[in-house]
């Protein structure tokens, strides 16, 4: 399970900011175990099924960006969001609705097997959805999702 990885890969802080599970992004305290990254700033996590690789999408606030693995050919390649592209990213990481969006909010469970799974790693939470047939798309985080997958090598889909 993506959300399993997720936890467990995120574990610490990262003075670049990585994801952390303690709850502390942005100064704020949140629930253990809660896997967050600091203000403005997302990280996309994606794998296929239980065996596939494992991709990761790392945004700093100003745009800059770091893709590991993200077209699944091993490469690690690096870019920046357009201005535009960043005032939307950063418009969407602030809206107020994507709290509701978490995983904890939501009680999201996985539903799928071998499909898509690509999990936000925002200050508010994760935010994980499947790419599969009738799964309903959170749409703050599905916007955040596009907008990287359009802007980066990271896939939108298997």
């Amino acid at each position: 399970m993506l959300t399993a990885i997720v936890l467990a890969g995120c574990s610490g802080a990262d003075a670049g900011g990585a994801p952390r599970t303690d709850g502390s992004a942005a100064g704020r305290p949140g629930l253990p175990g809660a896997a967050t990254a600091e203000k403005g700033r997302v990280s996309l996590l994606q794998k296929v099924g239980d065996d596939g690789p494992l991709r990761s999408l790392n945004v700093q606030a100003d745009g800059r960006w770091e893709c590991a693995d993200c077209a699944g050919d091993g490469v690690t390649s690096t870019g920046a969001l357009d201005a535009e592209q960043v005032k939307r990213l950063q418009d969407l990481l602030a809206d107020p609705g994507l709290a509701k969006e978490t995983d904890q909010a939501r009680e999201y469970r996985v539903s799928c097997i071998d499909a898509l799974t690509s999990s936000l790693v925002t200050a508010v939470g994760l935010i994980t959805s499947q790419d599969c047939p009738g799964e309903e798309k959170p749409p703050v985080a599905y916007e955040i999702l596009l907008l990287l997958t359009q802007a980066t090598p990271a896939e939108p889909t298997a």
